[in-house]
């Protein structure tokens, strides 16, 4: 569905632009047939069973792709952790492990958080034999054959456990993810860039630590977001940010601490992001789910939550355990097509599982009032989302 593209920079959405005020004027001389906007169709997106959102309006050409005008199709997903090697693994070595959430994952690209290495022991573990308050996980490389079998596309790897096994561990999980044909992004100065249906996707990873794109150097972020825009139609940051735990729902401005670490400011870096040319904010790092903002007409989902913890590795008390698949579809010069937001739990097992009581799109809605009154995106029933204008 995709294939990696050269990191050459190159003209970004002219083309795009210029066929839009050529289209305009065929219409206002009368020499073209009234067009159809782009439609959005969520087909396996929203709703607490993954059921299509009914959509007004006719359907978006069979016949017609993206590269010709119409929009594509994003999935991403929160924190992702299939177990804990070598003892806290889930049963059947993992298979199954995504079933429930298969088909509301389905888009034209799919992505995911990678919350550990894929990788053997290499002896080089961040915590010491008599830590209390170090978490530190890996899961076998083969485990990236799940990932594939789920639908994911993309994984990133900018967060606070990428480096658990050192740089040999991170290395091992490029390598695993390789292997089974999965793109990767999060490490310095990377911007992975994937065709998507003729539409070219840059997606860079960012955290506030040294193996990934800063968070907290905003004027390099800035930097880094910008070269992207060069390189592709759509940009997309995916970003660990913000403080831990159950009371971290809300977005307020100013930088977060989180034990003792500069986690980032959420919305000044977000908002910089945009405004450098990215698309598309993808957020998490806070293990619960937070509001999204509309801001200059793009999508901020400040923190997707938790969506996966095998071998209990995260916990699924409360709020903890509600996350969540956010699709969105975005037209060729990276505008708001549509979007849909499916409501998951980790059940006992800490597997992803389609939640009938909707209990994540209900907080979302809550939350993206409160936190963002004029701003924050709107919500329907189905999970259909909506710019404030709109809802």
């Amino acid at each position: 569905m995709y294939a990696p593209e050269p990191l050459s920079p190159r003209p970004r959405r002219r083309v795009a632009l210029g066929l839009a005020a050529l289209l305009a004027a065929l219409l206002v001389a009368g020499c073209a047939d009234s067009a159809e906007a782009p439609v959005w169709q969520p087909g396996a997106g929203g709703g607490g069973t993954g059921a299509p959102v009914t959509t007004a309006g006719p359907k978006a050409s069979g016949g017609a792709s993206a590269g010709g005008g119409g929009a594509i199709s994003l999935s991403a997903t929160g924190d992702i952790i299939m177990g804990n090697a070598p003892s806290r693994l889930p049963a059947a070595g993992g298979k199954g492990f995504f079933t429930s959430v298969t088909e509301a994952l389905k888009a034209d690209l799919v992505m995911g958080n990678l919350e550990e290495p894929l990788t053997v022991d290499t002896g080089t573990g961040k915590c010491g034999a008599n830590s209390t308050r170090c978490f530190q996980f890996r899961a076998p490389p083969e485990y990236a054959a799940h990932l594939r079998d789920a639908g994911f596309e993309l994984l990133n790897q900018a967060n606070n456990h990428g480096y658990d096994y050192g740089p040999k561990g991170y290395q091992n999980t490029q390598k695993a993810l390789e292997k089974y044909d999965l793109a990767h992004t999060g490490a310095p100065n990377q911007i992975t860039v994937v065709d998507v249906k003729g539409v070219k996707v840059a997606v860079a990873g960012f955290s506030s630590y040294v193996w990934s794109n800063s968070l907290v150097d905003i004027s390099k972020a800035k930097a880094v977001i910008a070269k992207a825009a060069t390189m592709a139609d759509v940009v997309v940051v995916q970003v660990h940010m913000g403080g831990e735990g159950a009371d971290k729902t809300r977005v307020k401005p100013g930088t977060e601490m989180f034990l003792g670490e500069n986690r980032g400011d959420p919305v000044k870096f977000s908002h910089a992001m945009i405004d450098a040319g990215a698309d598309l904010i993808v957020g998490h790092g806070p293990h619960v789910l937070r509001g999204m903002e509309f801001y200059k007409g793009r999508l901020i989902a400040y923190s997707l939550g938790n969506f996966a913890g095998g071998g209990n590795s995260l916990s699924n008390t409360g709020r903890l355990g509600w996350g969540g698949v956010l699709k969105v579809s975005l037209k060729p010069d990276g505008a708001w097509a549509g979007g849909s937001f499916t409501s998951t739990y980790m059940n006992s097992a800490g597997k992803p599982t389609l939640d009938p009581d909707d209990r994540g799109l209900g907080l979302l809605g809550e939350l993206s009032r409160s936190d963002f009154p004029k701003d924050g995106a709107r919500f329907d029933k189905q999970g259909k989302i909506s710019p404030p204008s709109a809802g």
